[in-house]
């Protein structure tokens, strides 16, 4: 008996003496190697579906082929997915022979088939309200043309009073910048004219993301609606517009002002657009590689993170050194320390995919497509440990680095929360905020990368993330900003608690339901 017990106390030991020495390959200099390549302007931010995406595709799946783990598709590395870009573009916009450039000159917003609406003259609507008070709409249809409107604000007297409410305080048609629009779209107008100088500063400083293009998994699209375009235009356009008629926006202003009552006229003024969403096939890819285990075999862990990033805006590079190729850096380091594990006699009881996913910026398109579409069972899936940026330090922590916020661990099972609590006390010793796993967290991170595709198929999840810093999103998110210290040393808590899960007796029990 006491020596059975002694050789139980030794093969923990050993265990343990294990999970340490493979730890120890999670290494900064390879993780520099990694993150440098990852992050570099060759890849162009790594954007979904785009030359960037793919080499950083390659990168991991050749990674992936010299640490020898299994290709698991087919004999490839890659999951393949079909993709569909949806994207609003304005093809050309003229006003009496002048060509005017969207996103410079004017913001269009619609959506539908190509088109091209072409007419010699307009209806101007005044400030396009509807009300009992003053009603720029009262017997006129605009059913198929193209109208025009200022969309700003409410006629008022020379002493500010409002013809709508009698007083100097506006009416909702002003403060609802929307209203008078959707009163106006719901009576089928070919095309929208608003003349809005505050709305078009908005928009401009939004910049290439006002009609950014848009992807969905390709069994899920659905052909884009066709909806009335409306074009945001500034006063110089409008002037341009109401040239032929011998009138100006100010003149057309102060003589409704001026009098009360509703101005609505049919103007001449020759102008010719087209536009349309356009819609394209794309492709992308899963990354896995997958290391077999040995007597628990059939059941599975995933170490996963996502590989893209927003790409390229406005000619700048986002390269994406923390979101997430931090999270990607992490996977690789982890999956060298698991295989030399395995090589050297040791490695883990239970099966580890080290999934990169695709199109996480998109929507978390990649993990959606595995989990609809898993090269293992879900069923025989234990767990999902997801790392989406794990390289920097949020303001909340600058005094004390020394953190990570944990995600999701107690969701689905309380033993995986207990165990990962643990990894941590025994050799981590990190500071394990919470913060983001309160249900009431309004900004919604648990539902914002990939574990939760996972979680919401029933299987229990950690997700490892350093929060939202100033570089988010930015292209300034670089190489030279990551603490690769705090890196490796959170990884190694994914590491410590991956090896725990994979090598335990027993499966996680799943004995909570808060997904």
């Amino acid at each position: 008996m006491l020596l059975f017990i002694g050789l139980g106390m030794l093969s923990n030991a050993c265990a343990q003496d294990n999970s340490q020495k493979y730890a120890n390959e999670i290494n900064e200099n390879s993780a520099r190697e990694h993150l440098t390549i990852l992050a570099s302007d060759d890849f162009e931010g790594r954007d979904t579906g785009k030359p960037g995406g793919q080499k950083a595709a390659n990168y991991i799946a050749n990674e992936f082929k010299k640490l020898n783990l299994t290709a698991p598709v087919n004999n490839s590395y890659f999951q393949p997915i079909e993709l569909i870009e949806t994207q609003f573009k304005v093809q050309s916009f003229t006003v009496n022979n002048e060509s005017y450039k969207a996103g410079q000159d004017f913001y269009m917003i619609g959506s539908g088939k190509e088109s091209t609406v072409t007419t010699s003259d307009i209806l101007f609507i005044g400030y396009g309200i509807s009300s009992n008070q003053y009603d720029d709409l009262k017997n006129i249809d605009i059913t198929n043309k193209v109208v025009l409107l200022i969309n700003e604000g409410e006629p008022v007297n020379e002493n500010g009073i409002s013809y709508i409410t009698g007083t100097k305080q506006l009416s909702d048609w002003s403060t609802q910048p929307n209203k008078r629009l959707q009163t106006i779209l719901a009576k089928n107008p070919k095309l929208v004219l608003a003349i809005s100088p505050n709305a078009f500063n908005s928009l401009q400083s939004m910049g290439e993301s006002i009609n950014r293009s848009r992807l969905v998994l390709k069994e899920d699209f659905k052909e884009p609606e066709n909806t009335t375009p409306v074009a945001y235009i500034a006063s110089d356009i409008a002037d341009q517009l109401l040239k032929q008629s011998g009138t100006s926006l100010a003149d057309l202003k102060n003589n409704i002002n001026k009098a009360g009552i509703p101005f609505t006229k049919t103007l001449p003024a020759n102008l010719s657009t087209s536009f349309g969403t356009l819609v394209k096939n794309v492709q992308s890819q899963n990354v896995l590689g997958y290391l077999e285990g040995t007597d628990l075999k059939d059941e599975l862990i995933v170490i996963s993170a996502h590989y893209d990033h927003v790409g390229v805006t406005n000619g700048e590079i986002y390269n994406g050194a923390d979101d997430d190729g931090s999270g990607t850096t992490g996977v690789l380091e982890m999956a060298r320390a698991f295989s030399k594990s395995k090589k050297e006699g040791n490695g883990p009881r239970r099966s580890i995919l080290f999934l990169t996913v695709t199109g996480e910026e998109k929507g978390l398109l990649g993990s959606d497509y595995y989990t609809r579409h898993p090269v293992y069972p879900l069923e025989n899936t234990v767990t999902d440990l997801n790392i989406d940026m794990i390289g920097r330090i949020d303001p909340s922590h600058q005094s004390q680095p020394n953190y990570i916020y944990l995600i999701g661990s107690d969701k689905l099972s309380s033993e995986l929360h207990k165990i990962s609590e643990e990894a941590n006390a025994e050799h981590t010793q990190l500071n394990l905020d919470y913060k983001y796993n309160d249900p009431d967290d309004p900004e919604r991170i648990y539902y914002r990368s990939d574990h939760y595709n996972f979680a919401k198929n029933g299987i229990p999840v950690i997700f490892y993330f350093n929060g939202v810093h100033e570089d988010y999103h930015q292209p300034t998110d670089t190489v030279d900003k990551i603490n690769f210290d705090l890196l490796i040393k959170r990884a190694k808590l994914v590491f410590y608690t991956a090896w725990e899960i994979a090598n335990r007796d027993k499966r996680l029990v799943i004995d909570s339901n808060k997904r």
